[in-house]
């Protein structure tokens, strides 16, 4: 993501702006060159002490900066100027612009490491004969100006292909070195840079030496790993922006003389009365002053089954009306609604986990001083102490960078990750978080959704087999005129049957729908609409389900039990869990008599009941309080603050977009089994990284002094760093060679 260095004038800030009450401001910025949560320490402190800045919050996943300032104290000029003077170009953000922008630098990662392959072949081959001619001796046919005729090429090839493959290290080690900071890629510029320099100095003086194959073999490992690495973090955006997207930008608007007009959203004042036709989403909350209609709100609730909506029912902003027009009188609009709320809830949990510092970035921090310091002092003890000349102490110095560079380090994480990756993939599982893996190793408590997660969130019949086929394909015949969930799952109980054909069908919003059938009004809808009493079927509880009733003259009058039911395997999944000592919670917006029958079914003791959105969060945070690291399983637009909010989050592949945007992992299929088997999977690939850094550190206690004593030069510390990359990426391998199941489930 390249932008301009220098801040958009007022104009082009202006759209971008936002206003709040007593004179704040609000201004989210996009930017650049946010690695680690370090980065985000360092802007968010020294937005906070500019005078006027009451707020700075940087978000890890969408590189979202959000500022707030009061208008007399500053400007949004004096913020960019301040970003981007710590080394973090920044711009308006722009969620279209953001996967453009990462979108093009996956595109430029791909070129640089294809521009580095193909010239560290190359070079090798070049470098090959010249070791060969070098090590036949006198009459080899290699003379002095052949070997420089070599060097020459390969400079020809190496110096571009370093200008351009290097060009993410460079920028990266530029902005630090401007904002008086180190980071990792200083040194691995330095050591770039000064194994090509040298080499061209010693191919300029007709020398016998030259390390072009170092500086462009390294450059093609270290492309990897930041590859590897930068694909795994762009699986993770966000989920409040996608929510943004369910609020509505226009409404209409009723005049008291009854003209209606079209008016942005934000124009929008409690008082006011919109008109909200079928199929609209709502776009305020407030009260329904005329209509009755069914509600999907499944955004509040996370349930299926949409709520009937009639005179004085409270509504809220981003739910959807199904049936017929509605008028409501708005109570809040813009920011003072549920939906804002909910958003508010996902950006502030999202803050929270973007605070987690990896294990590459806590080793990241020591690393780069540690490099420079044991450069610096092989340069000076060579040159000022060891009295050797000034280009073999530079020549051990760049052998000690070249020999340290975090190539290894690197690709410690992103290879465990590719492979973990497969392996979840054969299980059901796709991985999206770029540090989910480490922080589902971790995890000691999981809270689980019901609808849509333990249940499969579909409506079926459920007493098949005490309805006549007869009935059914009257009732399927006439619900195949309604899009209600509730008719929608008659017609798939049908599906074989003959069903007659209807013409003269009403669907009467909140009740059910009427027809015309040989010669008489047949309903199909809610039981005291239908005119059933006195039936001991009537009466019969229903704790997991709704009914549906099949009334008509000479008819005896048929009930249909429909029921979210459980998932195939759920409860063998809530035993799995609990063999990895993990204790599963239940937390729903269901009814509670429904959400109890499922929590005895599965045997999960600690459940709630008719929970909000904001109410899931509170018990996450809650849990989390109390130093608990919980993994949030959830599926439902109303889930994706807890999924955020949870130290790791799982959602189903049939999930709200929201919800799987929010989540750190997606599993496939009808089976809850992903789940503790991408549990199992992290904790081996914990294990795997941690032996990777331990790997990598041993290479580093070997290699590092031979490199400081001078008996190692950039070549051979370019192979030694390339043969610790293999080294790690071999064992990141074993994953799939290792029968987990039985190791971490104890079988």
């Amino acid at each position: 993501m390249t932008m301009a260095p220098t801040p958009p004038p007022t104009a082009t800030l202006t759209p971008y702006v936002i206003d709040l009450p007593d004179g704040v401001r609000r201004l989210h910025l996009m930017v650049e060159n946010i690695h680690c949560a370090a980065c985000i320490r360092r802007i968010e402190s020294a937005l906070s002490a500019m005078p006027g800045v009451v707020r700075a919050r940087v978000n890890m996943s969408t590189r979202r900066l959000v500022c707030e300032w009061q208008e007399a104290e500053t400007s949004a000029e004096a913020v960019i100027e301040r970003v981007e003077a710590l080394g973090f170009p920044s711009a308006p953000f722009d969620p279209g612009r953001m996967q453009t922008s990462a979108t093009d630098e996956d595109r430029r990662l791909l070129r640089a490491l294809a521009v580095a392959g193909f010239a560290a072949g190359n070079v090798m081959l070049l470098s090959v004969s010249v070791w060969a001619g070098h090590a036949s001796g006198p009459g080899s046919g290699m003379g002095d100006a052949t070997r420089t005729l070599f060097h020459w090429v390969s400079a020809l090839i190496a110096l571009p292909a370093v200008a351009y493959a290097g060009q993410p290290f460079f920028r990266s080690a530029v902005s630090a070195l401007r904002s008086g900071g180190l980071n990792m890629d200083v040194p691995i510029s330095l050591a770039v840079l000064l194994a090509a320099a040298m080499s061209l100095y010693q191919t300029i003086q007709g020398g016998e030496h030259a390390y072009f194959d170092a500086s462009v073999t390294l450059l093609f490992f270290l492309l990897v790993g930041r590859y590897l690495d930068h694909r795994a973090r762009a699986k993770a955006r966000s989920a409040a922006e996608q929510l943004l997207g369910l609020a509505a930008v226009t409404a209409t608007v009723i005049e008291p003389d009854g003209a209606m007009r079209a008016v942005a959203v934000a124009q929008l004042q409690p008082g006011m009365a919109v008109a909200v036709a079928a199929g609209e989403r709502i776009p305020v909350d407030g009260t329904v002053l005329q209509g009755i209609s069914d509600i999907d709100t499944s955004l509040v609730t996370g349930e299926s089954l949409p709520r009937l909506t009639e005179t004085g029912t409270q509504v809220f902003a981003g739910t959807l009306n199904l049936s017929q027009p509605l008028r409501i009188r708005v109570t809040a609009a813009g920011d003072g609604t549920l939906l804002a709320e909910i958003v508010r809830l996902m950006e502030a949990a999202e803050q929270g986990r973007a605070r987690y510092v990896r294990l590459a970035d806590r080793i990241a921090k020591i690393y780069a001083p540690t490099v420079h310091i044991l450069a610096g002092g092989t340069f000076l003890g060579w040159w000022l102490i060891a009295g050797a000349g000034w280009e073999a102490a530079l020549m051990a110095a760049v052998a000690v960078l070249i020999i340290t560079c975090p190539c290894a380090i690197g690709l410690a994480v992103p290879a465990v990750q590719v492979v973990a990756s497969g392996r979840l993939m054969q299980r059901g599982g796709l991985l999206k978080s770029a540090d989910g893996l480490e922080r589902l190793a971790s995890v000691d408590t999981v809270v689980l959704d019901k609808t849509g997660t333990l249940t499969t969130g579909k409506l079926s019949l459920t007493n098949r087999n005490a309805v006549p086929d007869e009935d059914l394909a009257l009732a399927a015949a006439i619900a195949q005129n309604s899009t209600h969930p509730a008719a929608r799952a008659l017609s798939n109980a049908a599906k074989g049957l003959a069903l007659a054909e209807m013409t003269d069908v009403n669907e009467v919003p909140g009740q059910g729908l009427c027809a015309v059938f040989e010669g008489g009004d047949i309903r199909l809808g809610r039981r005291e609409w239908c005119g059933v009493t006195g039936d001991t079927q009537a009466e019969e509880k229903i704790a997991t389900g709704t009914e549906i009733w099949l009334t008509g003259p000479g008819r005896t009058s048929r009930r249909f039990v429909l029921a979210d039911t459980l998932r195939p395997d759920a409860v063998s999944a809530v035993r799995d869990l609990r063999r990895l000592g993990l204790e599963p919670i239940l937390l729903s917006g269901d009814r509670l008599d429904v959400v109890a029958n499922v929590a005895e079914t599965l045997g999960i003791r600690d459940f709630e009941a008719e929970v909000l959105p904001a109410e899931k969060v509170a018990r996450v945070r809650a849990l989390t309080d109390e130093r608990r690291k919980v993994l949030m399983v959830g599926d439902g637009l109303n889930d994706a603050p807890a999924l955020a909010a949870g130290f790791a989050s799982m959602s189903p592949a049939d999930a709200a977009d929201v919800s799987k945007t929010a989540a750190d992992v997606i599993f496939q299929g009808n089976a809850l089994a992903p789940v503790a088997a991408t549990i199992r999977t992290a904790r081996l690939a914990d294990r795997l990284v941690r032996q990777n850094f331990t790997l990598a550190f041993l290479y580093n206690s070997v290699a590092v002094p031979l490199a400081v004593a001078g008996l190692a030069t950039p070549l051979v510390a370019a192979v030694a760093m390339s043969s610790s990359s293999v080294l790690v990426t071999l064992n990141a391998l074993r994953l799939r060679l290792m029968a987990w199941e039985r190791k971490e489930a104890g079988h």
